[in-house]
């Protein structure tokens, strides 16, 4: 049996089939759970959120457009939007105080690059103690930036920022980062 393309996906969800159900999870779902699974540590809320995703995507696939994005990218789109809300109304947001001081140390792309990429599994493990205090939508964002390996383009369509206002964020968060590293050691 041959495999479907993502416009027959497309059309047999619309028409209610389950064959075109059934292909959009087996195709996608591993990589829409991963990008949760990252953002949400209980498994069990993991998956829960994966199959909203794909219930969402069954219901909404009228407002699915190829044009703006891969089948691919619209179903980590809702997923992305699932997985914020669900992460909101699990954990009050706070804002540090060192937060706010962040802007105020003038790094270099170059700095922080050679600093954040030292592969040392100590630094490493300082690295990702680190990213889980980021605020949701930060730890969100290097996800998909750097773990899904997604170029800002798509980035910007899932979270619905601008591409050039995500290369800010994105910035100033591994200027963040940068910081925490220099405080812990």
């Amino acid at each position: 049996m041959k495999a479907l393309t993502e416009t027959e996906i497309t059309e047999a969800v619309r028409k209610g089939r389950r064959e075109g159900q059934d292909e959009m999870v087996c195709r996608y779902a591993e990589r829409v759970f991963a990008m949760i699974v990252r953002q949400v540590p209980d498994v069990m809320d993991a998956q829960e959120l994966t199959q909203d995703t794909f219930l969402r995507a069954f219901s909404h696939i009228d407002s699915y457009d190829p044009q703006r994005a891969s089948l691919s990218t619209w179903l980590c789109r809702i997923a992305y939007r699932l997985t914020l809300d669900f992460l909101k109304r699990r954990r009050p947001m706070i804002v540090s105080i060192e937060d706010t001081q962040v802007w105020q140390t003038d790094i270099s792309n170059e700095e922080l690059e050679a600093e954040l990429s030292t592969g040392r599994e100590q630094r490493i493990s300082q690295l990702m103690e680190i990213v889980d205090t980021l605020p949701d939508d930060e730890r969100m964002l290097l996800t998909l930036y750097y773990f899904e390996d997604r170029p800002l383009t798509e980035i910007a369509y899932i979270t619905g920022i601008e591409a050039s206002a995500l290369a800010n964020r994105l910035y100033r968060t591994r200027k963040k980062i940068f910081k925490k590293l220099k405080i812990d050691n």
